[in-house]
This record gives structure tokens, sequence and C-alpha cells, in this order.
């Protein structure tokens, strides 16, 4: 397994991924609030799901029980690490 932390902009299609940290640019500390708040907190499952069609922005990401839409920008706050193949979850 590769625990490598990549952020959640960066991550392929279909692939589970938890989410390890919320870091946010000075110009946005709003976000970390909002983040959080939407269910990015640490030990929480992700999956990017969809890309948009120009420049791959925004994304589909599925969060816990939730879908949402993150412009790259956000979703490059979030910090991720591969989830372990046990319990892994497939996308029909």
């Amino acid at each position: 397994m590769n625990s490598a932390v990549r952020r959640l902009s960066d991550i392929p299609l279909n692939e589970m991924h938890v989410v390890s940290a919320v870091s946010v640019p000075e110009h946005a500390q709003e976000w970390r609030q909002w983040l959080e708040e939407i269910g990015f907190i640490p030990g929480e499952q992700v999956m990017v799901t969809a890309r948009g069609m120009l420049g791959g922005d925004p994304l589909v990401v599925h969060v816990g029980a939730s879908t949402f839409a993150l412009r790259l920008a956000e979703a490059g706050c979030v910090q991720v690490t591969a989830a372990p193949a046990t319990g892994a979850r497939q996308v029909a």
C-alpha cells in the first residue's frame, strides 16, 4: 500500500482515499471550516468520481455518504492517503 500524502485534486478517478488533513491558503482561511463542516475531516473516506470537461474543474467528490462538486483550488486543500485495500468501496 502506498501511504504517500497527496492532494485530493491530484488523485485518480474512482480510487478510495482517506482524508489526512485540510491545509488552506492564507487568503482563504474560511475554507478550512467550510471543508470540515461538509465532511472533509481526518479519517473520512473520499473518492473523486468525475472531473469537469474543461481543465478538470470542478471535481465530483464523494465524502462519507455525501457527494459534492469542488473547485480544484478547494480540493487542493484536502490532503489524502490511499485507503487500505480491505474495505475499499467499489463504484458501480
